[in-house]
């Protein structure tokens, strides 16, 4: 498997994103609601959207009203992951929705995320049961730069997963989606898919 790039875009313009697409880039991350429901429409319908921010209820409708919306890297909650349910299901869209589970493992204050094995099978077997229009792919983390543990802590949560629930080995990769512009290399030799 290659690892995908996904350029992060938030507070640029259409016209740059455009620029790099032009150069081959497909891949793109936001982290405002706003800017990617403004950006989407303006920009090719072949590229693949990565929301990136937090997810709050009230802008899951906005976030799933993006028709080429490729995955959701932030579900870090089953009321995060019930929201995106409900607005999918009622948006009408037919394929489910590629989500990752976002992992905080250092359990910064600053950060979203999951802090601990137990809650992450809670969030797992949440989306898994109960969220039919979502499809589990994987775990993200935003690490703190230079600290490699939290990558391996990212690793052994995928591990974990693996071995208490077997099927999750169909998925075809397990995504990773760890490391930023200083340590990506770092990232892809610790099994980062993005």
């Amino acid at each position: 498997f290659t690892p995908r790039l996904v350029a992060v875009s938030k507070m640029k313009s259409a016209a740059m994103i455009k620029e790099c697409y032009d150069a081959g880039q497909r891949h793109f991350g936001e982290n405002y609601v706003q800017q990617l429901t403004e950006k989407a429409p303006q920009l090719p319908s072949d590229i693949s959207w990565h929301y990136i921010g937090k997810i709050q209820s009230n802008k899951a409708k906005q976030i799933v009203s993006v028709p080429n919306l490729f995955m959701v890297e932030t579900v870090d909650r089953e009321k995060a992951a019930a929201s995106l349910h409900k607005a999918l299901q009622d948006s009408g869209r037919e394929e489910p929705l590629s989500i990752l589970v976002q992992v905080n493992p250092a359990a910064e204050e600053t950060k979203s995320g999951i802090t601990s094995a137990e809650e992450l099978e809670k969030v797992v077997e949440y989306i898994r049961d109960k969220c039919p229009s979502l499809r589990f792919k994987g775990l993200m983390v935003i690490g703190r730069p230079g600290m490699m543990e939290d990558m391996d802590k990212l690793v052994s949560y995928k591990e974990h997963l693996l071995s208490k629930y077997p099927e999750l080995k169909e998925l075809n990769p397990f995504e990773l989606s760890m490391g930023m512009s200083n340590d990506f290399e770092d990232a892809i030799k610790k099994g980062s898919t993005n």
